[in-house]
């Protein structure tokens, strides 16, 4: 079964994903009903999410579990089982092995459809040439330092522009399909 391995993601102006202590307080004051909607309608289409021990451990620190009914996967090799809140240990899977297997093990259980979350894990995913397309929300921003949506990679990845819509609070969202 083929995969697709999507990115869907707010930026700052300037490039950064969230401050450097990992807050994202500059991004969730500026978002919109439409914001949530427009997630909403690109989660629909996702079979399982995949995202690093960073992103985890911030979207628990928001409180409410916003994957629910989705498979969940934690990429890490320290946490175990125990780190997993009990409500989600039904929900979340933590894989330690390389990108690329668990793309094939996702896709052999029928979840080809990927939404892959944070940075260091998007950079992992891109240099194993496993994402297929990239949308990223341009926050209106400059945070001058923090973390970096894509940093050092091995190679130039070339892109292909799909679409790009503005938003009244000043967002602009553009979408890219990665070029093979």
């Amino acid at each position: 079964m083929a995969t697709k391995a999507s990115v869907y993601i707010a930026a700052s102006l300037d490039g950064y994903i969230a401050r450097s202590d990992g807050s994202l307080d500059w991004l969730l004051s500026l978002t919109t009903p439409d914001d949530h909607d427009s997630f909403a309608q690109f989660m629909a289409n996702i079979d399982a999410v995949v995202m690093g021990r960073g992103t985890f451990e911030t979207v628990l620190a928001m409180g409410e579990w916003p994957f629910a009914g989705k498979r969940v996967v934690v990429l890490s090799t320290t946490l175990s089982t125990q780190d997993i809140p009990a409500p989600l240990r039904d929900a979340v899977e933590l894989h330690a092995g390389p990108p690329a297997s668990l793309v094939q093990h996702l896709a052999a259980v029928g979840s080809p459809r990927l939404y892959v979350d944070g940075g260091k894990t998007i950079r992992s995913f891109l240099r194993e040439g496993l994402i297929d397309e990239i949308t990223i929300n341009h926050v209106p921003v400059l945070l001058g330092s923090g973390i970096p949506l894509f940093g050092d990679l091995p190679a130039d990845i070339k892109l292909r522009h799909m679409a790009t819509q503005t938003f009244a609070v000043g967002f602009v969202r553009s979408r890219y399909e990665v070029v093979r």
